[in-house]
């Protein structure tokens, strides 16, 4: 607009009258113009709800023939009558009225984005091991759907909402409009940032506006304008970037730099701010940790020492059986084999295929010695008084406990904590105030790396299933514990959920402080591109129980919080291995948690307003109240109490009711089923100090305010 402006000043010259005429005209246009991130905002989207119930008035297609591979006629049909096993339906959009009979099972209920829903929940089971803890969930649905849900549940409740959502590789790895977003779209970008926003606004609206914080990990192909689109939807919001190494041997990227790092956004709302906590040696300045570190009574860790004899009599010939290699595997940081010393003719040590080779070697790159042999380092690496610290030049920087550093750690003045990943004993001094601490912006700790922490350690509690690409368990952790660790009953939304990283970090941090957090976790039950193929050969369709088996949350998400919390694999085996970092323990133990299992249900306005759909109704009301204690799923009496929140749609018995909420020490909400708005008042008034929500008019105001898209 800048040369615009040139040629009106040149015109106002010429002609002034012409030049402020032509500048009133343009004047409006350029307040219209968007400035900031700009994309086609396309259509709304719609889904196809496999398994769910076909009803006169449902938007629905015709699905392909069985054992077809083609996407099968896209358009849009209205179901005008149902006849036994079949149906009639007519054409959406069309000006000719097609209408055709088909059978029941060739249909596929669709909703479109723009359409009102009035959502339900199925229960699917749950595991309690955690007493009166409140429940995690897994809600199985279209993740705007379960949004737009949880608006009624959770409006600006939630404390932390993790996601991450799908990258834009190019590859199959997202939808849209049931149809897979391929590299040479022209459209992929516009379509991703047009899928974000419609999920980003509703995730505004679940947020406490007041202390509540968003984290979003991407990587390098839409980092960029998720930034800008972050920007534009949280506008009061302080947004900040930091980048973390989650590959240390790096992705090749063809012709390009390998990839070894992504992104995390983390958008604060209010006063929330990451939390200032105490991080371990593996948080370090290095890729593995600190480099040397010097003792003083102050220090929270002991006294680490260098390897590398310094000062007098610190030359290789000084002690030339004290000159051999070290080995170190640079995906783990850990010492996994110690060499012999060189004879005095060699200057270089044999290779060992994907370890590093690290020797005494000074700055200068004249030849020094350790300070020990090679014995007696192989006893001190089963003590763990070897650590690993930064990468150098000529391989690692090697830290060690002398005698007496070991003996203080030993004497009771501090306290052993567990193990590093590199093997070395976590200690803190007992009694030093401590040196808690926010985090650098870059990130390089051995327990981000998603192929040992997400991959490997996925298979345990899943042995033979595969999942792409999940996330470290210690990173999700890490990146929660920064706003979660000063409160202890945090509501957690993850509605990418994917494989359940984010509940089963939340786990990790109940554990180490006694919290009861609890994470929601969205997914549906996409199968994989590559499953897909071979099932509809086999003449299965979505919906289909031998399709829905394979499906993302029956068959990944479920089972990997199911095991998390007994220690048990699928087939029942106790799941081997210990967890590392923070706190040690046999993953067999799992823990005392409670999780429920949901399947998002699609209701009538007829049933919902009559009263008749209150069975999927009742997992919402439970699920406002906290998901903690008893789900109350009968009204038979006419009411019913439970731990957190009662329901009353029998008025006359409103007294008994009312004497029954009194002893209730944990009591969040009342909910009243009444179409007269002043008996509902009277009631909510001999309630004072309790929230109360009118049945089903909240509920469907609150869905009817969400079609807005």
């Amino acid at each position: 607009m800048s040369r615009l402006t040139d040629l009106l000043r040149a015109a106002k010259q010429l002609d002034e009258q012409l030049g402020k005429d032509l500048e009133d005209e343009i004047l409006p246009l350029q307040k219209r113009l968007p400035f900031g991130l700009n994309f086609e905002r396309h259509a709304p989207e719609a889904v196809e709800l496999a398994g769910h119930k076909i009803r006169k008035g449902s938007k629905v297609r015709i699905l392909p023939p069985r054992g077809s591979t083609g996407r099968g006629d896209q358009r849009l049909w209205r179901v005008k009558e149902l006849i036994g096993d079949a149906a009639e339906i007519s054409l959406l959009d069309s000006s000719e009225g097609e209408v055709c009979t088909v059978q029941r099972d060739d249909l596929i209920l669709v909703a479109e984005f723009r359409d009102w829903i009035y959502p339900g929940l199925r229960p699917d089971g749950t595991v309690e091991r955690g007493g009166d803890k409140p429940f995690h969930t897994v809600i199985n649905g279209e993740n705007f759907h379960v949004l737009e849900q949880l608006t009624f549940t959770h409006e600006e409740a939630v404390d932390v909402i993790y996601i991450d959502p799908p990258y834009n590789t190019g590859a199959r790895d997202w939808k849209y409009n049931n149809d897979y977003v391929e590299g040479d779209d022209l459209y992929r970008h516009s379509k991703w940032l047009a899928f974000m926003e419609r999920r980003l606004k509703l995730a505004k609206r679940l947020l406490k506006p007041e202390n509540s914080v968003l984290i979003v990990t991407i990587d390098e192909k839409e980092y960029l304008r998720l930034g800008l689109l972050l920007e534009q939807t949280f506008d009061d919001a302080r947004i900040q970037m930091i980048s973390t190494v989650i590959n240390p041997k790096g992705v090749s990227r063809g012709d390009s730099f390998r990839r070894s790092d992504e992104y995390i956004f983390f958008v604060m709302l209010g006063a929330a701010a990451p939390q200032r906590l105490e991080l371990g040696g593996e948080w370090g300045s290095g890729s593995f940790g600190n480099s040397d570190t010097a003792a003083s009574e102050d220090n929270t860790e002991p006294a680490w020492s260098s390897m590398m004899r310094r000062g007098s009599n610190s030359a290789r010939a000084d002690r030339p059986g004290l000159f051999y290699p070290i080995y170190v595997d640079p995906a783990t940081g850990r010492i996994e084999q110690v060499g012999a010393p060189l004879s005095a003719d060699k200057h270089e040590a044999p290779e060992v295929p994907g370890l590093i080779t690290t020797l005494p070697l000074r700055r200068n790159g004249s030849e020094g010695r350790w300070q020990i042999g090679p014995e007696e380092l192989r006893s001190r690496l089963s003590q763990g008084r070897v650590r690993i610290g930064r990468k150098t030049a000529y391989g690692y920087v090697i830290n060690y406990l002398s005698d007496g550093a070991y003996a203080e750690v030993l004497s009771g003045r501090f306290e052993i904590k567990g193990r590093a990943e590199d093997g070395s004993i976590l200690a803190t001094r007992v009694g030093v105030q401590s040196r808690a601490q926010v985090p650098f912006t870059q990130w390089r700790t051995p327990s981000h790396n998603a192929s040992e922490y997400g991959s490997t350690l996925l298979a345990a509690f899943l042995p033979g299933r595969k999942f792409p690409f999940p996330k470290s368990l210690h990173a999700v952790e890490d990146a929660l514990r920064l706003f979660v660790s000063d409160k202890p009953e945090a509501v957690v939304l993850d509605f990418f959920a994917g494989s359940g990283t984010t509940a089963h970090a939340l786990m990790r941090v109940n554990r180490q402080d006694g919290g009861r957090r609890q994470c929601i976790s969205v997914t549906n039950n996409e199968v994989s591109a590559e499953e897909q193929a071979r099932l509809r050969k086999e003449k299965l369709r979505p919906g289909d129980t031998r399709w829905e088996q394979w499906g993302i949350c029956d068959y990944i998400t479920k089972p990997r919080i199911l095991a998390a919390i007994t220690g048990r694999t699928p087939d029942g085996e106790p799941i081997k291995g210990d967890y590392k970092f923070v706190d040690e323990f046999s993953m067999a133990d799992g823990f005392n948690e409670n999780a429920a299992f949901f399947t998002l249900t699609y209701e009538s306005l007829w049933q919902v307003s009559t009263d008749r759909a209150f069975a999927a109704i009742a997992p919402m009301l439970w699920l406002r109240a906290g998901a903690r204690g008893r789900c109350i799923d009968d009204l038979s009496s006419g009411w019913a109490v439970a731990e957190a929140y009662g329901i009353i749609k029998d008025l006359d018995r409103s007294t008994e009711f009312i004497a029954a909420l009194q002893p209730q020490e944990n009591l969040r909400i009342v909910f009243i089923v009444t179409n007269d708005e002043g008996r509902y008042q009277q009631i909510a008034n001999e309630i004072p100090g309790v929230e109360t929500v009118r049945l089903y008019e909240d509920y469907l105001r609150n869905c009817e305010s969400n079609g807005d898209f």
